[in-house]
């Protein structure tokens, strides 16, 4: 027997009290948060008040099923940075009133076709980081509130035709690292309200004359770090909104950008490209992007007179044989 009073070393006294539990559920909370390493199984018991849930950062592999059932006031579900391969066909069925699933860093090579059907008040989506292959149209059926969708850093392949034709609310589409060689016509139809579109990254060494007709909305478009060497003629005819182009570090020796309206100045990032520096192009970038930013990789491959010029200097300079004439030199004086 121990001695009255006597402070127990803890090793004894967790035996005496058994193992404990990580990130017990609170009575009527509305946030549960966990991020413990050890814990392997989705926690039970949550209360009905539950509004959000936060089991990040574990050991989980598997859902139950019923992991979510008894929650019917869940609007946030993040389960990133686990070990999760699969999820269960019904497990979003019971919380019909979701509006943000967060799966990053997860390893995911499918999900079930009906995930979706249940949540129609879904509004962000994040798949980034996992192992998925292929898109399925039965996915973004019933996802008409849909705003933000993130498959990054994924694997994919391709775009089909009209898989996202059902997301008429989708203002922002993350496919950027994944590996994607060609962009299909129509791989962007039905995304009339899309602002911003990541492409970077993904080996893209062509695109469809037509591939942004279905998005005249957009306002932020990256495609740096792809293979393209030459970029149809008038592409960017419909995006009469874009703010932010960035075309780094390809393989482009000419440009042609859309038609500007009176507004801010189009935010342009062409450098690591081998730039033909004809006056057609030095013409254009002091019209249309007079605010070039100079980088060290902004040059000049071509003329051999201007070889190694910065692009930006290049558009400005008064010594190339292309200087501005009549109305255009009067549109750069201030």
């Amino acid at each position: 027997m121990l001695p009255p009073c006597r402070i127990l070393p803890p090793p004894l006294l967790l035996l005496l009290l058994g193992p404990a539990m990580p990130c017990s559920p609170q009575p009527n909370a509305t946030r549960f948060v966990c991020t413990e390493p050890t814990l392997s199984t989705f926690p039970s018991g949550l209360p009905t008040t539950t509004l959000a849930i936060s089991v990040e950062f574990t050991a989980l592999a598997t859902l139950l099923p019923t992991a979510l059932a008894g929650l019917p006031h869940l609007q946030e579900l993040h389960l990133s940075s686990n070990l999760l391969s699969t999820l269960p066909e019904a497990l979003l069925h019971p919380v019909p009133t979701l509006r943000v699933l967060d799966l990053t860093d997860n390893v995911l090579a499918d999900l079930p076709a009906s995930t979706f059907t249940s949540t129609i008040h879904l509004q962000h989506l994040v798949l980034r980081g996992n192992r998925l292959r292929a898109l399925q149209p039965a996915w973004f059926r019933h996802l008409p509130q849909l705003q933000w969708l993130d498959l990054a850093a994924n694997a994919l392949t391709e775009v089909p035709p009209e898989v996202f034709s059902p997301l008429c609310s989708l203002r922002s589409l993350d496919l950027s690292h994944n590996h994607l060689a060609s962009l299909a016509p129509g791989a962007l139809a039905g995304l009339r309200a899309l602002e911003r579109l990541n492409l970077e990254g993904n080996g893209l060494g062509t695109l469809p004359p037509t591939a942004f007709a279905p998005v005249p909305a957009l306002r932020f478009l990256f495609l740096q770090d792809n293979e393209l060497r030459a970029l149809p003629s008038n592409i960017f005819m419909p995006l009469r909104h874009l703010c932010v182009l960035d075309l780094a570090r390809n393989q482009l020796q000419t440009l042609e950008l859309p038609p500007r309206f009176p507004g801010p100045v189009l935010d342009l990032d062409i450098s690591g490209n081998p730039w033909a520096c004809e006056c057609r192009l030095l013409s254009l970038l002091r019209r249309t992007a007079p605010q070039l930013v100079t980088s060290r990789d902004t040059l000049c491959a071509s003329p051999e007179s201007l070889r190694g010029w910065e692009v930006a200097i290049a558009s400005q300079s008064e010594t190339t044989g292309c200087e501005p004439k009549g109305d255009e030199k009067q549109q750069l004086d201030p």
